[in-house]
């Protein structure tokens, strides 16, 4: 079960940072995204769940699956909140469903205070002019729309954010082995 949930894992990560290039590129997050990480939290839930010798742990712990339940439900309702006031587009906060799912209760400071971080580096990194020898790309004309709309795509620092949240223990046991 364990290179069941790895792969789904794996499979999550891209489908993140497919909505992070579409939010990008469009200022979009379709649906279809939101509901395939959805699916694959499920997936991995039900991978869990038959790999474990404690059922009842792996529900109702809050490293489980209810903790997951719970921190993607209140992540979800601040990104519906969010959406509400108009300071979030619908497809930010939809991702705030999948993303809460992935990262846990345990996962919710970090993701917070790297999204924090990361949004402070966005905002400053867009006041930066673009080289005139590198303007002329697609990549950065889009920048350069973004910087004129004012329109940050919020998803791709969330996905970043949350990415990184993600890589956290892996970080923390590889500095622990040294």
């Amino acid at each position: 079960m364990l290179e069941m949930v790895v792969v789904i894992n794996s499979l999550s990560v891209l489908l993140f940072l497919c909505a992070a290039w579409t939010d990008f590129r469009t200022w979009k997050i379709p649906n279809t995204l939101v509901l395939a990480l959805v699916t694959l939290y499920a997936l991995r839930a039900l991978a869990v769940m038959l790999g474990s010798e404690d059922v009842g742990a792996a529900l109702f712990a809050s490293s489980g699956i209810g903790g997951d339940l719970g921190a993607g439900l209140l992540m979800f309702m601040l990104g519906v909140a969010l959406w509400t006031f108009r300071l979030f587009g619908a497809g930010d906060a939809k991702l705030f469903l999948p993303i809460g799912l992935f990262i846990g209760w345990h996962g919710m400071l970090p993701f917070a205070v790297l999204l924090l971080a990361l949004g402070i580096l966005t905002l400053l990194a867009l006041r930066l002019p673009v080289p005139l020898s590198v303007a002329h790309l697609a990549f950065f004309m889009r920048i350069e729309e973004i910087r004129v709309s004012r329109k940050i795509p919020y998803g791709v620092i969330m996905v970043f954010a949350t990415l990184l949240t993600l890589a956290l223990p892996m970080i923390r046991q590889d500095l622990q082995l040294r």
